[in-house]
């Protein structure tokens, strides 16, 4: 890579001064100050004890001589800057394939990335969506750069979320006098939003009448028994901790009740999910449900409590977090039940034995930060080994201009909903082009919408609140997903109608200011691809790939292609298959398909 290279040379050049120190490469906002630059000399001024631009003009003295570097221009007070050969660039356009970009930084590194994370029980909304967004964009990344990925999804099956659930079914069914066995004769979208309306009564119902209070307590003992039986006849699953010592005599009666709400809302919610999953682009390679995880947190925090690590308060088992300058968190409650955090401490132990990874990389939301904190001192103190694999990235609240969702209240943005929403513009969008049948243009119409609604999320810098806005996701003008598939689209259309492309090459002088624009920006796309995967960060992805459309469709604008002489066309016909194979490249990384019509 250019910017590697770069940095390589400067080190060079640093060692024959009798320096050493890590130079860092920056690209200008503005190129008339070349494609690269650094400032190290104006670092190096209090080390070496002479004036930033002496120290540069020695740097460039020593550098290394190679055909990469067509200029180097000192600036004051001390910058250094590079502009890259003019024939690399044209050379370059012959690597760009379906393996540009890709690396071997990561090679025999084994990445384990968890993300979505929806409970059963409730509906897949928009914050779902997100997750599965970045964390499927984050796995791409990894694996563009080497590493063995599998992509985990952690589920809340048990638990008083899931309780409440339970107990708003049995409820609501009672009320409407209807059964499991009705339910099920409604399609899998309505059994769905029927679960979503239980939930809502029993969070309403557990917060204002202390009886119900109660009963919705009891009924969470039997839910951590049903989920273990669940995985019993599912799984083969042999249990870690025997939940019935926890049960009362008076509960066995409601039993039987409760195992069949159980059992139909769990796999009527993995049905859905993985019905999303499938539209999304999404494979999970391992399912953690908290029945399993939660069985091994407890053992890990058993064994660690009579090591000191743990500490007994109140009949709870907790953390003592403040310890290491972060809250205390109960782990095991009262009632000898697995916490979140015990969950959290399990699963990490558990997906390390199913794949021992190099990398665990969690995506969670940004309301979770600080309880992530303790998780992770509580992980690095128990497993200190897996406390130093372990990474999570948070992800800010999604919105729409009419506020935040719930799912406590009822008041959610379902991604069905969302999609729908998209999907209904773009029909409007592309309602007059005849040229499609109906059977593909639902297929490309699909493929937009997904597109859409990914890279309105995935364009934003992770951690920050997003505020959804239709009109700019579906921008065919602007920074969206369907601005770039029509600038791929645009391309493709393009090399259609011209002749095969061949690598001669042209003559360097004759280049237009359009065409080295586009040139730079081509060349700048694996170090790009870097620095997503390292830096967890999609957004710098979306950014390039928005910049090199612009930079194309202005080439588009000013250069003609198909009407040149021989030379020039098979030139900008190599230019224009280089950046359609980037964009299709870079929007792989997203989770996005392209298409070939719009």
């Amino acid at each position: 890579m250019i910017k590697e290279k770069i940095q390589e040379n400067l080190k060079q050049a640093l060692g024959k001064m009798g320096v050493k120190e890590e130079p860092t490469i920056e690209a200008p906002a503005n190129s008339d100050f070349g494609d690269y630059s650094t400032s190290i000399a104006l670092k190096l001024t209090k080390v070496l004890k002479k004036n930033p631009l002496q120290i540069a003009e020695e740097i460039v003295k020593n550098l290394p001589k190679d055909e990469l570097i067509e200029k180097v221009e000192i600036l004051k007070p001390g910058f250094i800057n590079f502009w890259v050969a003019k024939d690399y660039l044209i050379k370059n356009l012959e690597k760009v394939n379906e393996s540009y970009g890709k690396s071997d930084l990561f090679k025999n590194k084994k990445v384990m990335v968890e993300y979505t994370d929806p409970n059963p029980f409730k509906e897949f909304h928009i914050g779902h969506l997100y997750s599965n967004t970045v964390g499927e964009s984050i796995a791409r990344a990894y694996g563009a750069i080497g590493a063995e990925v599998k992509r985990a999804d952690y589920y809340g099956d048990v638990g008083m979320h899931v309780a409440k659930s339970v107990w708003g079914l049995i409820t609501k069914m009672k009320k409407e006098k209807l059964t499991i066995k009705d339910l099920k004769k409604k399609s899998l979208s309505l059994r769905i939003k029927y679960l979503g309306q239980a939930y809502a009564l029993g969070v309403i119902n557990y917060e204002k009448d202390k009886n119900i209070q109660e009963e919705i307590k009891n009924v969470n003992y039997l839910v951590y028994l049903c989920g273990q039986e669940y995985l019993k006849d599912n799984y083969h699953w042999v249990p870690q901790v025997d939940y019935k010592q926890y049960l009362r005599p008076s509960f066995i009666d409601q039993y039987k009740t409760i195992k069949e709400a159980y059992y139909a809302g769990k796999s009527w919610s993995l049905e859905y999910f993985e019905n999303i999953y499938k539209k999304l682009g999404t494979k999970f390679d391992y399912y953690y449900p908290e029945s399993i995880v939660g069985e091994f947190g407890i053992q890990i925090v058993k064994e660690n409590l009579k090591k000191g690590h743990f500490e007994k308060s109140k009949g709870a088992i907790i953390f003592p977090g403040e310890k290491y300058g972060l809250h205390t968190r109960v782990f095991i409650n009262s009632l000898g039940l697995p916490t979140y955090e015990a969950k959290e401490l399990g699963l990490a132990v558990k997906k390390y034995q199913d794949f021992p990874y190099d990398k665990s990389i969690i995506v969670v939301g940004n309301e979770i930060k600080e309880y992530f904190k303790v998780l992770h001192k509580a992980l690095s103190v128990t497993y200190p080994e897996l406390g130093k694999k372990t990474t999570n990235i948070c992800t800010g609240m999604v919105r729409l201009p009419e506020g935040k969702m719930s799912s406590r209240t009822g008041n959610i943005v379902t991604v069905e909903w969302i999609l729908e929403e998209i999907k209904n513009n773009i029909k409007v969008i592309m309602k007059n082009n005849k040229e499609i049948d109906n059977d593909e243009l639902n297929k490309i119409i699909e493929i937009v919408s997904v597109a859409a609604v990914k890279y309105s999320l995935l364009k934003n810098n992770i951690g920050q609140n997003i505020t959804f806005d239709f009109k700019e996701s579906l921008s065919l003008e602007g920074n969206s997903g369907p601005y770039l598939l029509y600038t791929y689209v645009r391309c493709q259309s393009v090399l259609k109608q011209g002749s095969k492309v061949t690598t001669k090459q042209c003559n360097n002088e004759t280049i237009s200011i359009e065409e080295l624009s586009l040139l730079r920006a081509l060349a700048k796309y694996p170090e790009t691809v870097l620095s997503s995967a390292k830096q967890l960060s999609p957004h710098y992805v979306c950014g390039y790939l928005f910049d090199l459309a612009q930079k194309f469709n202005l080439f588009y604008q000013k250069c003609p292609i198909l009407k040149s002489d021989d030379e020039t066309k098979n030139f900008r016909l190599l230019i224009t298959k280089a950046t359609a194979q980037i964009l299709k490249n870079g929007l792989y990384l997203l989770g996005i398909k392209t298409v070939e019509k719009m």
